[in-house]
């Protein structure tokens, strides 16, 4: 079986194991009774607000990219977005999207330095909103969480949420720091590989240092002239997770529960701390027993597995299906989709 197919059946699998486990421990009579008074117009809402995330992260590709000079239109934009949810749902911490929308914006002549500014700059604003969001809901959970563990795997996540985050910012105020130890490693490379290696790693060493200035240089880009589309790609950050947390709360209305809003994003924002560690791909089975945990704390326990099971389709399974669709139909990059999941599995 190729390395593609692999991920997507254990990253599939994975999910549907945990989710059938939670459901064998958290079904009843009561599950039965909410199940046949579900309300489907709340559930496909919460399914349309899911897609509608699509929308709005597409807008902050669009803005963020017009910043530096390069207009791309909101279709094109929605096609990489979805097309980098595939992947990023079938590798860990999602770290094969990122790579495929950078390779996306290239082919619409967008220098690799400015892409990766671009993509890595959603990264830092997703991050930068998160990492500041997790004091207030940890604050606001006080004395409702009661698993010492679970506590431990936050704090756990927020740490080394704070260190990629640092590293990224780091990269960018310092990028004469990074290239003088990246070009360390490659001499060294070089020295044990031979003449030949020596050759090759030189070149390749040269290209990196002229990628690290124009990253740099976009940035600088972002924070001067720019800063219109960074203020955008700001704006467009915080209401692209608004609108994707909503999708849990109204998930609850369709079965019939009335959801206090704020602890349901409260619980999200740090069910997606646990999520970004690297364990699984598409942290499948790490996200639903973390899931399990934290909506424990608001949903009632007959209901637990069919919410997680729900929450689980509409921010996994269809990024899959839709991802799929993008990647293999419309944008005919079924090769490009193989490379990059076989790059993230040499990664980890």
């Amino acid at each position: 079986m190729k390395n593609y197919a692999k991920w997507i059946t254990s990253s599939i699998l994975i999910s549907i194991i945990s989710i059938v486990f939670v459901l064998i421990f958290t079904f009843d009579k009561t599950t039965i009774e909410i199940v046949r008074e579900i309300r489907p117009g709340y559930v496909i809402a919460a399914l349309v607000i899911h897609l509608f995330s699509f929308y709005i992260w597409g807008l902050r590709i669009k803005s963020m990219s017009s910043a530096l000079g390069h207009e791309i239109d909101l279709k094109t934009s929605i096609e990489m977005v979805i097309s980098g949810t595939f992947v990023a749902a079938l590798t860990p911490s999602s770290i094969g999207g990122e790579p495929l929308r950078i390779h996306l914006l290239r082919q619409k002549n967008m220098p690799v330095g400015q892409a990766t500014a671009v993509i890595l700059g959603e990264r830092v604003l997703d991050a930068l909103l998160i990492l500041l969001a997790v004091p207030f809901s940890l604050y606001f959970l006080h004395g409702i969480l009661l698993d010492s563990r679970l506590d431990t795997v936050i704090i756990l996540g927020e740490v080394l949420s704070i260190v990629v985050f640092a590293l990224m910012i780091y990269a960018t105020v310092k990028p004469g720091f990074i290239k003088f130890t990246i070009n360390g490693l490659m001499r060294w490379i070089g020295r044990l590989g031979g003449k030949k290696t020596e050759q090759k790693i030189h070149k390749l060493s040269e290209s990196i240092d002229r990628e690290i200035d124009e990253f740099h240089s976009s940035i600088n880009i972002f924070l001067t002239e720019g800063r219109k589309g960074l203020y955008y790609g700001l704006i467009f950050t915080v209401i692209y997770w608004i609108v994707e947390f909503s999708s849990l709360p109204i998930t609850l209305m369709g079965l019939n529960q009335a959801p206090s809003v704020l602890i349901s994003f409260a619980v999200q924002v740090l069910l997606m701390i646990i999520i970004v560690m690297p364990l699984t791909p598409g942290a499948s089975g790490v996200a639903e027993l973390a899931a399990i945990s934290l909506f424990s704390i608001f949903v009632p326990a007959s209901i637990l597995g069919v919410t997680v099971a729900a929450w689980r389709t509409f921010t996994f399974y269809t990024n899959i299906i839709a991802g799929g669709f993008v990647s293999f139909k419309l944008l005919k990059d079924t090769d490009l989709v193989k490379k990059y999941l076989n790059q993230s599995q040499s990664e980890v």
